[in-house]
């Protein structure tokens, strides 16, 4: 049987590619794992040419903390390092790197809604 927090977190990943790629972003890979550790719920490339890793944190309450509260120092220092690696062996072209957070909140009316926010440059 699979982990409702699985499904919540794979349900938020496909909301906040989707929010992005309208938003002129282009996702380039989802849950990328680093051969140094580690993993990147989405990497994409803004408008502005920047690789971007995306850490995205979904709570269907605030009873276990806020999403945004969910990372600590150490795991954006190892989502950095899993983007330079990931950005070297890419090839795609680019401005910069930087890794940001999305919260999501499912919408209480609506299954199939999200609350997402982005948070750039979280480390």
């Amino acid at each position: 049987m699979t982990d409702p927090r699985h499904a919540l977190g794979h349900a938020a990943e496909d909301a906040v590619s989707e929010w992005l790629t309208g938003q002129g972003w282009r996702v380039i890979a989802r849950r990328r794992r680093s051969p140094g550790g580690g993993e990147i719920d989405l990497v994409a490339l803004d408008p502005a040419s920047v690789l971007v890793a995306i850490e995205v944190r979904a709570r269907r309450t605030a009873r276990a903390g806020s999403a945004a509260m969910s990372i600590d120092p150490r795991g954006v220092r190892r989502l950095r390092r899993a983007l330079a690696t990931i950005a070297s062996e890419a090839g795609e072209r680019h401005t910069g790197l930087r890794v940001d957070l999305v919260t999501a909140e499912p919408v209480e009316d609506r299954s199939s809604r999200w609350r997402l926010v982005r948070i750039p440059g979280i480390g």
